[in-house]
């Protein structure tokens, strides 16, 4: 069988403690007087250094002791990015309990499905944000608790309350000696979150993880996109999936760095603080690069201080910017059943390596190429279906039987479609069900979405594969373009030739409105909706 392995586990360096509680630990003790977290709210500034950090979090982990919750019940959390969310997360570990980060686009049904089939017994959460009022949500579906709507959840305490206020005063009745035997006892092994995930095809499932992925991606993330101390992240990504988690708020305090938060993004206020905090590190999606690019304030911005940012993408063309094209985290690959990346190169390896791929096998993780139909495993450059297993791994979902999640070997099929390189390399072509077939040959709509990411006029550009009479599948982009932009379909097709072979240039390219593509909050869109869109388009 042809496999493909990282190196061995023991010879990854700058990896620290494997329990979440543990991890916090670490990082405060080494950088316990340097500012963690800064959120801007009504008009002030909340600044906090890791020692607050820790102590909040330990406040809290003593509270929930006091709260009943013992080693293994289900906490859930519903807060946007704020400094609460951090320290409510790494308190429920330390407490022994098992974090469900909630997804803050939810809507009434979708929350109860949740908390529902997570076993919930305790949920933490703020009163409303960006339009969402959660508590009058939770009262209209249990008015009272416990509820036969809601069997297992107990208890619900809104931040910013006098409950709230009731709820900390807790701590007071548990010591710091009981805690600290409490955390003792946790290991690395044990579980620690479950992650949901974004439904786009079907009810989310929750994937379980133990400590040891959400901390060794911390650790990892750090190594991998070069941060330091001196690192000043901001981010878009919400810390309720596993990028923001660990490739956001873990990496930053794995490298003794400031988490610049803002609760719900707008392009304004986004600018406003990458200027005002001096970020050197910003995370966002292409449509929201697009947004802030679009914005009135872009122009009068002072984005100096960023570093850790693509030379060919908004900010690399802001004119206050100088980077060359130097740094780059998109040779990477993973899921949220691996607690993010499980193949990758750091970030700052010459772009003749990292460019076309997914980087190396990591450390400890094993990948095979299989057949999707038959599921043999296909040799150096075979391109199938990638199935994956190692220390990242998900313990399983939730409710569903192990030899459902997982093949008798182990191996966790992915659904997504590549191959290895001669030089170990991933390249991940897409889903399966995705890649394009037109003319006989196998497009993969990642590539040209990969290559439109560089046409300064698009603010979103999406292929997919719509039925041809000869052909079978015709290539075709569906596009926004940024306001004001004089991009056409001409365009689009000169700017790729020369980039792609002939027969991966779309045949069409249809523009149309933001808002018609209906983007998710991390830029998904079900690939059937758009398809149906560009037919019925180009009928």
């Amino acid at each position: 069988m042809t496999s493909f392995s990282g190196p061995p586990p023991e010879t990854e360096t700058g990896i620290g403690a494997l329990t979440l509680g543990g991890f916090l630990t670490e990082v405060a003790g080494r950088h316990r007087d340097r500012e963690a977290l800064v959120l801007h709210e009504g008009g002030g500034v909340v600044r906090w250094t890791y020692g607050e950090l820790e102590s909040t979090a330990r406040r809290v982990a003593r509270s929930l002791l006091a709260a009943g919750v013992v080693k293994g019940a289900r906490v859930a959390l519903l807060m946007g990015n704020r400094p609460e969310w951090v320290a409510c997360a790494y308190g429920v570990a330390m407490a022994g309990g098992v974090l469900v980060p909630l997804n803050t686009y939810f809507e009434p049904p979708e929350l109860e499905y949740v908390l529902r089939h997570s076993d919930t017994s305790l949920l933490l959460l703020q009163d409303e944000l960006a339009g969402h009022r959660y508590r009058e949500q939770l009262g209209s579906l249990c008015p009272t608790l416990p509820s036969p709507r809601l069997p297992f959840l107990r208890r619900a305490v809104c931040f910013g309350s006098d409950e709230w206020d009731a709820f900390l005063a807790g701590a007071e009745t548990v010591d710091d000696d009981l805690l600290d035997a409490g955390m003792a006892e946790v290991s690395p092994h044990d579980d620690a979150i479950v992650v949901y995930t974004s439904g786009t095809t079907a009810r989310p499932k929750g994937v379980l993880h133990t400590h040891r992925p959400p901390a060794l991606q911390s650790w990892r993330f750090a190594e991998q996109l070069r941060l330091d101390p001196d690192t000043r992240t901001w981010s878009a990504f919400p810390f309720f999936w596993t990028a923001g988690f660990c490739m956001v708020m873990g990496a930053t305090l794995a490298a003794g760095g400031c988490i610049v938060l803002q609760e719900h993004f707008e392009p304004g206020e986004a600018l406003r603080l990458l200027e005002a905090e001096r970020v050197t590190a910003p995370h966002a999606w292409p449509h929201q690069l697009a947004a802030m690019e679009d914005h009135p304030d872009w122009a009068i911005r002072d984005l100096s201080s960023l570093k850790h940012v693509e030379a060919f993408t908004s900010f690399g063309r802001h004119k206050t910017v100088e980077v060359e094209d130097e740094w780059s985290p998109r040779a990477a690959y993973g899921l949220t059943e691996t607690f993010t990346i499980i193949t990758s190169l750091p970030a700052d390896t010459a772009p003749e390596i990292r460019e076309g791929n997914q980087g190396a096998v990591l450390p400890g993780n094993e990948l095979l190429i299989v057949d999707p139909e038959t599921g043999a495993a296909l040799p150096v450059g075979e391109e199938g279906e990638i199935a994956v297993r190692g220390p990242t791994m998900m313990k399983g979902y939730v409710k569903v039987a192990p030899e459902e999640c997982f093949d008798a070997d182990g191996w966790f099929r992915t659904g997504d479609a590549g191959f290895v390189d001669a030089n170990g390399l991933l390249h991940w072509t897409g889903r399966t069900t995705d890649l394009i077939k037109t003319g006989g040959a196998n497009v993969s709509p990642v590539e040209i979405e990969l290559e439109l990411l560089r046409h300064s006029g698009l603010k979103v550009a999406m292929a997919v594969g719509v039925p041809h009479a000869t052909l079978g599948e015709m290539v075709v982009v569906c596009a926004v373009a940024h306001d004001g932009s004089a991009v056409d379909e001409d365009d689009v097709r000169r700017f790729l030739r020369g980039r792609l072979a002939s027969y991966k240039i779309p045949r069409r390219v249809l523009f149309f409105d933001e808002a018609e593509l209906s983007l998710t909050g991390n830029a998904k869109i079900r690939t059937e909706r758009l398809r149906a869109l560009a037919a019925a388009r180009m009928s």
